[in-house]
């Protein structure tokens, strides 16, 4: 049976206090593999795993309950190895990399932070700033919306004016990093046009949803600020050189 890994941790004496429920049916419980003063917290992985709430959910628990006693490596759901004795070597041969990123996230935490314009306000705000599109859109009314063709054409000019504001507002998110110690900017998400993540030392915590907050009013009604978070840091794991990241784990 393959082993199941959530995260890695500083080997430490409380580890085996720990109650900890992990992913499967029944909630396989959590053990760990200990190594060269790190543990990782792994379970047996059930038979065909997928991505469902329950399971989620239960990855997600448990990596929180370790970072509330200390620094954690989270991994991505689903991250398995062969097998105990595979997840032991790992933790040997990785050993100072390992180390090092429980050093420099301790006492951090992650914010995933997105920004969408609300549909009607950005279109609204791009008939506004150009007097071409608003004279356009008065002929078009006017003709009673005139042709296919010329909706078309219509439709392709004010995406092009919505996507500019986008651009001019990609920024709208930088006076959150004065409060990070880290940013990783990441592909938009659905309707957002900003998606970035933010490690953030806990005693800054405050202080960067204060200024998510003061961001939000700013804005207005014609964006949406979205805050997820705390998180364990997982956009600042970064694996072992000359390996390559994926969803498999030690």
């Amino acid at each position: 049976m393959s082993t199941y890994v959530y995260g890695i941790v500083r080997d430490r004496d409380d580890l085996d206090g720990m109650k900890l429920s992990g992913v499967g049916e029944e909630g396989a419980p959590v053990r760990f593999v200990r190594g060269s003063g790190l543990a990782a917290a792994v379970s047996d992985a059930p038979e065909g795993l997928r991505a469902k709430r329950r399971d989620l959910t239960a990855h997600q628990n448990v990596l929180q309950d370790l970072a509330e006693a200390g620094a954690v490596l989270p991994l991505r759901f689903g991250s398995l190895s062969e097998d105990d004795d595979a997840v032991a070597a790992e933790l040997a041969r990785s050993a100072d990399h390992y180390s090092e990123l429980l050093d420099r996230l301790r006492d951090r935490v992650e914010f995933n932070v997105k920004a969408e314009h609300v549909e009607e306000a950005v279109l609204a705000e791009a008939l506004r700033g150009d007097a071409g599109l608003r004279a356009e859109n008065e002929a078009l009314r006017e003709a009673g919306g005139g042709s296919p063709a010329e909706r078309m054409a219509f439709g392709e000019r004010v995406h092009h004016a919505v996507e500019e504001l986008r651009r001019r507002d990609a920024a709208v998110l930088r006076p959150l990093q004065g409060f990070a110690d880290g940013v990783g900017e990441g592909e938009p998400v659905g309707a957002s046009f900003v998606n970035t993540s933010f490690l953030v030392p806990r005693d800054r915590v405050e202080g960067f949803l204060k200024e998510a907050a003061r961001l939000q009013q700013e804005a207005g009604s014609s964006m949406e600020i979205r805050v997820n978070g705390p998180l364990p840091p997982y956009s600042f794991v970064t694996p072992p050189p000359n390996r390559p990241s994926g969803p498999d784990g030690p």
